[in-house]
């Protein structure tokens, strides 16, 4: 071709240009959404933790803006420490029972399924994620109503009075499994749990075939085997899904605000503080704590390898 029949003009040569200087185009790719990054998320975050350390005149409502701890002093008062606790103490639950009912299921497909049965496998997990978060956790409540299916199977199986010494319990009781801490649990596992599944099954995948073997031919029981080497291999996956149930859960306010009781989470908490209360600078010093915890748990699965199974 001649240099009369090359093409010209202003895209051209902005097309040279950028074939020329390969990191402008990488600088004109990267820009916008570094940019939306820095500005909305990370000034949001800049903005919120300058909020914690104002304060709020309880006389006039009003909030004022001097720096000061006694916000943050205010969240080891007994109510709202009581507030983290129970928000933690669920966190850490729900990461637990997600662990061990899903590592199965995790190491089946790893292990066994196949083909089909393999696609079956991702369909069964992924499907509850397609529907609405809203619509999940409002057809569990219906579920766990004192009018449920739940109850009227128990009742078909005459195990009603289980159900009932249950509900008489402190703490994980209450009128109905709808509202109680028991169901905001239950909720919260079914969930959150395709998020440990997923991590925990693409771990167990990389757990060579050769090693549980060995361990059989050396004389190690079943058990054995897994204490001494199928889990250690296959903890970074655990602690990788973790990270998505715990942080998850540390969060959410919707599900505690639909199934539960009174008491209130974190979510639960920034909501009425922001929204109903006016006190922001309080809303924005709960708002940190997740953050918080979150940075040092993820200092740990870091040092675990658990982003290695991500």
């Amino acid at each position: 071709m001649s240099a009369a029949t090359l093409p010209s003009g202003p895209m051209a040569r902005l097309s040279d240009a950028l074939w020329r200087h390969p990191r402008l185009l990488l600088a004109i790719l990267l820009g916008p959404p570094v940019l939306w990054l820095g500005v909305i998320y990370l000034g949001s975050l800049a903005a919120l933790l300058l909020q914690s350390f104002f304060s709020i005149d309880h006389f006039t409502g009003m909030v004022v803006r001097e720096f000061t701890l006694r916000t943050y002093a205010e969240l080891f008062t007994p109510a709202n420490f009581d507030i983290i606790l129970r928000t933690v103490t669920m966190a850490a639950c729900v990461t637990l029972a997600s662990a061990v009912i899903g590592f199965p299921i995790a190491y089946y497909a790893a292990r066994y399924a196949r083909g089909r049965w393999r696609a079956v496998f991702y369909l069964g997990i992924m499907m509850p994620l397609w529907s609405s978060y809203l619509v999940k956790v409002y057809a569990w409540k219906l579920i766990l109503a004192k009018e449920g299916i739940l109850t009227w199977f128990l009742g078909k199986m005459h195990l009603q009075w289980l159900l009932d010494a249950y509900l008489a319990l402190p703490v994980v009781g209450g009128n109905s499994l709808s509202v109680s801490t028991t169901g905001t649990f239950l909720v919260f596992v079914y969930v959150w749990m395709p998020f440990m599944i997923l991590p925990m099954q693409a771990a167990l995948e990389r757990v060579p075939v050769s090693m549980l073997e060995a361990s059989g031919d050396m004389g190690a029981r079943p058990g054995q085997t897994f204490r001494h080497v199928l889990f250690p291999l296959a903890l970074p996956g655990v602690v990788a899904g973790s990270i998505f149930t715990f942080s998850l859960t540390l969060g959410d306010y919707i599900i505690p605000q639909i199934i539960g009781t009174s008491r209130l989470f974190i979510g639960q908490a920034v909501y009425q503080h922001q929204g109903v209360a006016g006190n922001i600078p309080l809303a924005a010093a709960f708002a940190v704590v997740p953050i918080l915890i979150m940075g040092l748990y993820l200092w740990g699965a870091k040092r675990m390898g658990a982003f290695d199974a991500l």
